[in-house]
């Protein structure tokens, strides 16, 4: 007679139970690993677009037209802010040398006090500015949607598997 280690789940908390799993299963619902692979892959990207103040609008706007979890799409959204902020200096970097401008000293500092100071100026002096940075973002939104979506598929079609149903 073999013997087979038993399998005894971990009790879920009380806070797992009336706080998380339901707002897991609302995020989830009926959403295929697919759509929700794609949901952090375009989410992701969106929220790191190098205006500050555009990317809820953005998220919601791509959201509505690959008809993804708004929820979803706005949650990877909040939690990639961090790295939002640090980016804006790294786009307007690489923007620069994809143009071939020369080094200007930008700081999320300098920048803010511009706008606040004069809206109008701060448009005329770093619209441009602007839009290199855009044009980096757009390179590096691509390459890193593919990449975000190829690494969560597997994961997230082995959770659906897991539950026992096509959806996670």
């Amino acid at each position: 007679m073999s013997s087979t280690p038993s399998y005894t789940p971990r009790r879920r908390t009380f806070w797992q139970r009336r706080a998380i799993d339901p707002i897991i299963a609302q995020l989830t619902q009926g959403i295929t690993p697919e759509k929700m692979a794609l949901t952090l892959a375009v989410g992701s990207a969106c929220a790191v677009f190098p205006i500050l103040g555009t990317t809820t609008i953005l998220c919601l706007i791509v959201g509505i037209l690959l008809r993804l979890n708004q929820v979803a799409i706005q949650i990877v959204n909040l939690l990639c802010w961090p790295v939002h902020i640090a980016l804006i200096v790294v786009y307007l970097r690489i923007g620069q040398w994809i143009f071939h401008i020369p080094y200007t000293h930008l700081t999320i500092r300098l920048i803010s006090d511009q706008f606040m100071e004069n809206p109008s100026r701060f448009f005329e002096r770093f619209g441009l500015v602007a839009f290199h940075a855009i044009v980096a973002w757009a390179i590096f939104a691509v390459v890193w949607s593919a990449g975000v979506y190829c690494l969560a598929l597997p994961v997230l079609r082995e959770i659906a598997r897991r539950r026992g149903t096509g959806a996670i």
